[in-house]
């Protein structure tokens, strides 16, 4: 069985274990989609995964989603293995990709000037994405960006 966070609240998603996350109040996506896998390793929650993630917060599992997809950019940066690399900017522009599209629609309850700067902090990811991948940029920004926005689903403070 998986479980469905819409603001805070718990509902039955999809067979395959799949956890969805409401991004500011907006549309529901699943997890799994954003480029995160669950903990399974494959989508499929274990016992004690649907547990926790049942029971965290939409801020926490966007948190977790930033957290997985900017550690597998932190490893892929230190090893020399380009598809390594290409695929963790992949999980990286899925998250940013979906993060974009949930902050563009109409039900999104974040203000809109946070909507239009983290709207345009996806773009530059994706530009960037572009340069790194032609091997014209380092992915040390995009962790930067990430990291920022975890500080932020913290409560810890944005860039430094």
């Amino acid at each position: 069985m998986s479980s469905t966070v819409r603001g805070g609240a718990t509902s039955a998603g999809p067979a395959g274990g799949d956890i969805a996350v409401k991004i500011g109040g907006g549309m529901t996506k699943p997890v799994a989609a954003m480029g995160v896998q669950g903990v399974g390793g494959t989508g499929t929650m274990r016992a004690y995964g649907v547990a926790r993630e049942a029971t965290a917060t939409p801020r926490a599992i966007e948190y977790d989603a930033f957290s997985r997809v900017t550690g597998g950019l932190t490893a892929a940066s230190s090893a020399d293995d380009y598809a390594r690399l290409a695929s963790a900017l992949h999980d990286n522009l899925r998250l940013w990709t979906t993060l974009a599209a949930d902050l563009a629609g109409d039900g999104n309850a974040y203000p809109a000037a946070l909507r239009g700067q983290l709207i345009s902090l996806a773009r530059f990811v994706q530009r960037h994405s572009q340069a790194v991948l032609a091997q014209k940029a380092t992915v040390a920004p995009l962790i930067e960006i990430n990291t920022a926005v975890m500080r932020g689903l913290r409560g810890t403070g944005g860039m430094s």
